[in-house]
């Protein structure tokens, strides 16, 4: 991988500064620190910072084409450069390196633009075109790799990272309208930012920008279905799909470099290692963490794993004590708000690997690929519990209440997600949608956000994304959710920003996109049979892997927070002091404290939240 950055001028006379742009680039050496290039040219500057996995020799960027017209900074890997590459000599163009961004300048000499949809891969790139005299910046189709934008000063200011526009010397602001749409989602999603002026290219699309004009353009979406007629040939779809994924695996082996896999214990990434182990004679290099709170500690069933593939095993726990650091450094790589925790184990497992090797594969996208969140069977629930007799849908929640307040410890927390389920089980999908997505209480969640003008209202956004959802069950409405909002706005940002701050690669076989557009015309039944998650993937890849792992219940990459903000020092001192309650209402903030801390309510996500919001207020 790697990281770009640019300027360019909309007055043709005023020449980009070389320390400005240097500047931009540096800020993202962690990116790529294999080298650097620079390309200035008048008005126009582009600089790149290299992660060498392919070609390690002769792929030095910005990167031209023959004749010096066309100039390509990359980010990214095409991962059937080699096919691509075969084609466009029998066309007869020559190569000069073995890089595969070569392949991209080629394949846009041939195709133009529409090389895009030719590439099964991953990217972010800026690509100038002297004959046409236009920029284009190009972002993949699901959004694995990151790319922001800035129109200010009469120019237009790009990079992988926010902190590099920043560096160019922008002025910002905290867009705070944002703030409760952030606490229900976790994130900022695109193309909005955290800070005004600056926006992200949306996954799926690129810019083309000649003279002053900035033109949007959408090259690739998710394909339309036909939900009376999908595809419901069990073993059809079985055939496939493996065929998609085992292929998927062996061209993201492709590298110049060690590699290894993240190997959680889980599903998802237990049948990766399983089909790497299928294509190499060598052993796999495989990466854990764990946790000394056994309930959270997974590392046991991923050595498991890694005895049966004979993978090179490494291990790694995670420190409560190293809390405030990766605060600092969650903080310092997202740019903005994200509040998902698992960036914790991530930030840990991609340091760890990173000593190791440069590239590994992840298990991210199955839950995308299979819709295998709980949720999905939340919605199945809701659909049936909307048919119950009413004296059956009357007397449930008593009786759940009952239960709840009779117990404690682990069986309490069960009952009460399961009373949370049937709260919500009449609701709008929207309104379903919203519950299910705040870790605190939604109303003083209202009020803790109360104070803040001109705030933008969970309600108000997310009716307004899923009315243009194309989609009509409730069932794919929400895998469509799934894959253009929360897996690049959440999962692939967690991804990319942690792998990245420790110069690691990271490769996301499930998101292979003819596997995303086979699988999306997929029956729902046939995705989850009955109350199985993951069915597809448990009747094929899952057959080679021990029967634990398919009888485990599904486990979120996540940490004790519950525990460790208990006692922490920073929330029973610090927490009322922060920039945050300039803004917050601070008896809110105070209850959700003092719950916390007495043990009446997990908090802890909330609290974490609240600390990444705080720590990315410029």
């Amino acid at each position: 991988m790697c990281g770009i950055a640019g300027i360019y001028h909309f007055d043709k006379e005023r020449k980009v500064n070389l320390d400005i742009l240097k500047k931009m680039v540096n800020i993202i050496c962690h990116r790529g620190p294999d080298g650097e290039g620079i390309y200035i040219k008048n008005n126009l500057g582009i600089g790149h910072r290299r992660l060498s996995i392919i070609d390690i020799s002769t792929g030095t960027q910005p990167m031209y084409n023959d004749d010096k017209t066309i100039i390509i900074a990359f980010n990214g890997e095409i991962y059937n450069y080699i096919e691509l590459k075969d084609e466009l000599k029998k066309i007869g163009y020559n190569f000069h390196t073995t890089s595969d961004t070569e392949v991209v300048i080629k394949a846009y000499e041939e195709w133009g633009i529409d090389c895009q949809k030719r590439f099964n891969g991953i990217w972010s790139f800026v690509l100038w075109d002297e004959r046409n005299n236009h920029i284009i910046l190009s972002r993949d189709r699901i959004g694995e790799k990151p790319l922001h934008y800035c129109v200010w000063d009469n120019s237009l200011i790009f990079g992988s990272e926010i902190k590099s526009i920043l560096e160019y010397g922008v002025p910002i602001y905290n867009r705070l309208e944002l703030v409760e749409i952030y606490l229900f989602l976790t994130t900022i999603p695109a193309p909005n930012t955290f800070y005004n002026n600056i926006n992200k290219v949306m996954p799926g699309h690129y810019l083309i920008i000649k003279s002053d004009k900035i033109i949007e353009r959408k090259y690739w979406d998710l394909p339309d279905i036909d939900e009376n007629n999908m595809e419901r040939n069990k073993e059809k779809v079985y055939e496939k799909f493996s065929y998609l994924l085992k292929d998927s695996v062996k061209l993201r082996m492709r590298s110049d470099v060690p590699f290894g896999a993240f190997l959680s214990g889980g599903l998802d990434s237990s049948s990766i290692v399983s089909l790497m182990f299928e294509n190499t004679y060598l052993p796999i290099n495989t990466f854990t963490v764990g946790f000394d709170d056994k309930n959270y500690d997974e590392s046991k069933i991923a050595q498991d794993i890694a005895n049966k593939f004979k993978t090179k095993h490494y291990r790694k726990t995670v420190k409560y004590d190293d809390i405030l650091s990766i605060i600092k450094l969650i903080a310092f790589h997202c740019d903005e708000p994200f509040g998902d925790s698992s960036a914790i184990p991530t930030a840990y497992i991609s340091k760890f690997a990173s000593k190791k090797v440069k590239m590994v594969l992840t298990g991210d996208g199955g839950d995308e690929i299979l819709s295998g969140y709980n949720s999905f069977q939340g919605i199945k629930f809701s659909s049936m519990y909307q048919n119950f007799p009413s004296l059956i849908k009357y007397n449930i929640p008593k009786m759940l209440k009952v239960l709840r307040l009779l117990t404690k410890g682990n069986l309490n927390e069960k009952i009460t997600k399961i009373e949370k389920i049937v709260e919500t089980a009449n609701l709008s999908f929207t309104d379903r949608f919203i519950n299910k997505r705040i870790f605190y209480n939604y109303l003083q969640c209202k009020i803790l956000t109360s104070h803040i003008k001109s705030k933008i209202n969970i309600e108000d956004y997310m009716n307004e994304i899923i009315n243009k959802i194309p989609y009509k069950d409730d069932f794919y409405k929400l895998m469509y959710y799934n894959f253009k909002y929360d897996l690049p706005d959440q999962y692939l940002l967690k991804v990319d920003r942690m792998s990245m701050a420790f110069s690691l690669e990271a490769r996301v076989p499930f998101l292979d996109h003819r596997l995303i557009e086979f699988m999306i015309n997929v029956d729902k039944n046939i995705k989850m049979e009955g109350w199985e998650r993951k069915t597809i993937l448990r009747k094929t890849v899952g057959k080679k892997l021990p029967k634990k792992i398919l009888k485990r219940p599904k486990k979120g990459f996540s940490i004790p927070l519950k525990k460790w903000f208990k006692t922490d020092f920073l929330i029973e001192n610090n927490m009322l002091k922060l920039k945050i309650n300039n803004f917050l209402d601070t008896n809110t903030l105070k209850s959700i404290i003092e719950e916390h801390r007495e043990g009446k309510r997990d908090n802890g996500k909330f609290i974490w939240q609240l600390l990444i919001l705080n720590e990315s207020i410029k």
